[in-house]
């Protein structure tokens, strides 16, 4: 026969995590009810953006080079964010994590270069 008593800090972190996680989505909108805050006016239901009412359609399409610079953001920010670690524990690591750093930093380099020929940081 299983003895299932060992699950019992298990269920009771999940019961406790459930209660939690209710209590932070429901009371907000009961304290909500009972303060006022919920009163919906035509000015609250309007759509704003940065404090001032929308001026163009939200559907529209945006430029491909907005996604393209975003993506090569990240690239170059995840870059950063390997190379500091890295370059805390150099000393440690020895030459084969030197070698694939150089490596890394080689491949990303390539990446640039080859977006930076193709225009792709070009801004009109």
């Amino acid at each position: 026969m299983v003895d299932l008593s060992q699950y019992l800090p298990i269920l009771l972190f999940l019961g406790v995590a459930l209660v939690l996680s209710s209590a932070f989505v429901f009371l907000p909108m009961v304290a909500a009810r009972f303060t006022g805050a919920h009163k919906p006016t035509p000015e609250k239901l309007s759509e704003y953006e940065c404090g001032f009412p929308a001026f163009e359609d939200p559907r529209s399409q945006f430029d491909v080079r907005f996604y393209l610079v975003a993506i090569l953001f990240i690239i170059f920010d995840l870059e950063a964010a390997f190379l500091y670690p890295w370059a805390v524990s150099v000393f440690s690591l020895g030459w084969t994590a030197w070698i694939a750093m150089m490596i890394f930093i080689g491949e990303l380099a390539l990446g640039l270069v080859y977006a930076w020929k193709k225009g792709a940081l070009d801004w009109e």
